[in-house]
């Protein structure tokens, strides 16, 4: 599973918010693109971001002029950012539910940028679908487990911890598919070695 910061676009391009609409299209026709993110005034300010859909619906579409209004009045801020680390199907999650295509990267500073084209053309989700990622942790988890539970015992401390992992992944993947699991590996594993359900209850 590739990482946000995999994926990104690292060369960004950035705009003041004092800077006029007129200014903002005539970088975007010059780089050819879609978006800029406007710079932070401080270091604990936020970013904010610009799209083209901003200066067509808000200033074309009312026949303002462009050479007047400044980014800081059409542009989003904060903006929803992305954390390096973040998985990228969990990028697309965060594209669809919050219906954005674009987002900057941050961790500190402004690290990249990165889009659904992104996520389309450099994504692994084709080759390696986490479904069935997840499933395959899963089956490698499950025989740990039981060899752990095998080796130091059903109700021992070693194995609960083992399972923990197993249910762990099984909750992601029960999130996945939006479906929860009937039986779990863990309920399962119980019907054999009753005694297992017990360790289950320890102090962290």
């Amino acid at each position: 599973m590739l990482k946000a910061s995999e994926i990104m676009t690292k060369e960004v391009v950035t705009i003041r918010g004092s800077a006029t609409a007129a200014e903002a299209v005539k970088l975007m026709r010059e780089k050819g693109l879609h978006t800029l993110i406007v710079e932070r005034r401080h270091d604990q300010d936020a970013y904010g971001i610009v799209t083209d859909s901003d200066i067509v619906y808000k200033v074309a579409a009312f026949g303002l002029d462009p050479k007047k209004v400044r980014v800081y009045e059409i542009m989003t801020k904060p903006c929803v950012v992305v954390n390096p680390d973040l998985g990228a199907e969990y990028v697309a999650r965060l594209f669809a539910n919050t219906n954005i295509r674009i987002a900057p990267v941050i961790k500190d500073k402004l690290l990249g940028i990165i889009s659904i084209s992104d996520i389309l053309c450099k994504g692994d989700f084709v080759e390696r679908p986490k479904q069935s990622f997840l499933e395959q942790e899963i089956q490698k988890a499950v025989e740990n487990a039981r060899a752990i539970c095998a080796e130091k015992g059903a109700n021992s401390r070693e194995c609960a911890v083992a399972w923990d992992v197993v249910e762990e992944l099984e909750a992601e993947a029960a999130h996945q598919r939006a479906r929860k699991l009937e039986e779990t590996a863990f309920e399962k594993y119980c019907r054999e070695f009753p005694d297992a359900q017990e360790a289950r209850i320890y102090d962290v």
